[in-house]
């Protein structure tokens, strides 16, 4: 999704501290100092009150003495400070939390008093509403920034020691998704819909899983792309691990899978996107456990532990480590990737700007996109016709037109007033965009003035992705949710969502299967999973 990234400097503008890539200074808005700094008393970031108070005369050089390093301590000190921000950010965020839930709960009492309740109302109306989502929106995506042009172990460290169970708790209830309690305070209730069952879960990644696409040659297989530097290759039908490719330096923030050969494309915050191939055997299937579950609005949201993901990695896979070709022209985060129709071109979007198009044979740039305002958060290209849609933080995005080779025409789109985190084509003429705007809007390629629909949700929108054969729209939110919508923008259903299936934290990526008959949707999302779903389409559609 897009993403800002306020409240707290990088870690790597710490003096003397080495970075590979450097590939997040240049992403990263200005820096918003808190009006009051306190002095954290540990480098581990131990969650404490903020009205502990330190002994009088305490310096940092006292609260350093006796621990083992090997850092000078001036940059210690900077780290403190560091720190110490972060803290007071989240203790800020906390309290204003805290606030907004006793006003809604005296609302609440006030409104039954008087008979009446709030329950199926429009939460996107609300004030206070808007004000709580708001602030998560603010941490989310300054957390994203960070991960998306991570090349640092620094920061895998960082988020060990914030998002953890045990050490930061008030990270663990608000990233990504931290506002669900407010949703599900206004959430409305509605009939019974189609029957939705969780299949597998994928789990073996060290960090939040960006995005994830299914192969487009047999044998099929799930890709995902993950903030711990790697992509993994799964078995649908087991959830067992194939293949790990672990050659980039940096958050692996999208993978694409070759049209026709068994080759993967990837986008990097090490600025590169990478090609490389894979040899994959299938093991034998396994029966499923029958963990359905209606798609009702009224399913249990309280949140599980991520203490109980596996969050050990696979280690007994084999491991690709060098790329067939790398692209490197970009200079900043390469944010996505995808091929053009045929596979022998591909399409990069990145931070600084611009997209790029490449020979893959040669691994020659042909062609540098240029007109984006800001960074560009997706890129997707047309299934059939040599097509490239581009998003942006700008709020818009613009279609390129490569069918004739004489001309390169391309014509800029608006309609949302936040970041377009993702625009994607549909087999048909149509185009389907989604915003940090709550907003998702389906285009018709023959006249892009105005949409011919608009979805309205509570949430900020991440990378969509529309069904081919039934032209469904999955919607990945930051409170961790997933919505099914048709193209019209009737809603068909919510996947469930309790205290023992889906997802923990912000939905990044969704991806339709129609290959496979039993698993034919996928998501993905921070809390270091991928999910298979089958999605009863005829039920969906009766539903409607």
């Amino acid at each position: 999704m897009v993403i800002h990234q306020q409240g707290t400097r990088s870690i790597q503008q710490v003096e003397g501290m080495p970075v590979e890539g450097g590939s997040s200074s240049g992403s990263a808005s200005a820096a918003r100092h808190p009006k009051q700094k306190r002095k954290a008393h540990s480098l581990s970031i131990r969650r404490t009150n903020s009205t502990e108070e330190r002994p009088l005369g305490m310096q940092r050089g006292d609260m350093l003495e006796g621990q083992d390093s090997k850092l000078p301590l001036s940059l210690r000190n900077n780290l403190l400070d560091l720190f110490g921000q972060i803290e007071r950010e989240f203790e800020n965020l906390y309290i204003e939390n805290i606030e907004l839930r006793r006003e809604i709960d005296s609302l609440n009492e006030r409104m039954t008093g008087d008979g009446q309740t709030i329950e199926g109302g429009d939460p996107t109306k609300g004030a206070l509403k808007t004000k709580a989502s708001h602030s998560t929106s603010q941490l989310s995506q300054k957390l994203k920034t960070t991960y998306k042009a991570s090349t640092s172990k620094s920061l895998y460290t960082l988020h060990g020691k914030i998002g953890g169970p045990r050490n930061f708790s008030v990270a663990t209830w608000e990233l990504w998704g931290g506002d669900s309690w407010i949703v599900s305070s206004f959430k409305a209730t509605t009939g019974s819909r189609a029957l939705c069952q969780l299949l597998k879960e994928y789990m073996g990644h060290r960090d939040g899983i960006w995005d994830l696409s299914v192969t487009r040659t047999q044998p099929l297989v799930l890709g995902t792309a993950s903030a711990d530097h790697s992509a993994l290759l799964w078995s649908i039908e087991t959830g067992k691990c194939l293949l790990r490719y672990a050659g980039h330096a940096g958050s692996v923030n999208s993978i694409k899978f070759h049209p026709i050969e068994q080759m993967a494309l990837t986008a990097s915050g090490d600025q590169t996107a990478h090609i490389w191939r894979y040899m994959v055997q299938l093991p034998a299937p396994q029966p499923t456990p029958d963990v359905s579950a209606p798609c009702d609005d009224d399913q249990d949201s309280s949140d599980r532990e991520e203490g109980e993901v596996d969050g050990e990695g696979p280690f007994e896979v084999p491991t690709v480590r060098v790329a067939t070709a790398t692209l490197k022209s970009h200079q900043g985060v390469v944010i996505a990737a995808d091929w053009l129709v045929g596979g022998r071109q591909v399409v990069t979007a990145s931070w600084d700007r611009a997209a790029n198009l490449y020979e893959v044979e040669t691994s020659e740039l042909v062609h540098t996109l240029t007109g984006h305002d800001q960074e560009l958060t997706h890129c997707c290209t047309h299934p059939t016709q040599r097509l490239v849609v581009t998003s942006s933080r700008d709020t818009t995005f613009r279609l390129w037109d490569f069918r004739d080779p004489s001309i390169h025409s391309v014509n800029v789109f608006q309609g949302h007033t936040d970041t377009v985190t993702s625009a994607v084509f549909t087999v048909v003429d149509n185009v389907v965009s989604g915003s940090d705007d709550r907003t998702v809007k389906v285009w018709d390629l023959k006249n892009m003035r105005s949409p011919i629909a608009t979805i309205r949700t509570d949430s900020a929108v991440n990378r969509i992705s529309v069904s081919t054969n039934q032209r469904i729209i999955a919607l990945p939110h930051d409170n961790r949710q997933v919505r099914l919508f048709d193209m019209s923008g009737v809603r068909l259903a919510r996947l469930p969502r309790s205290n023992r299936m889906g997802h923990r934290r912000m939905v990044c990526c969704t991806a339709w299967n129609e290959e496979n008959q039993s698993c034919n949707l996928f998501t993905c999302g921070f809390d270091r999973q991928a999910i298979g779903w089958n999605i009863n389409i005829p039920a969906l559609l009766q539903e409607k």
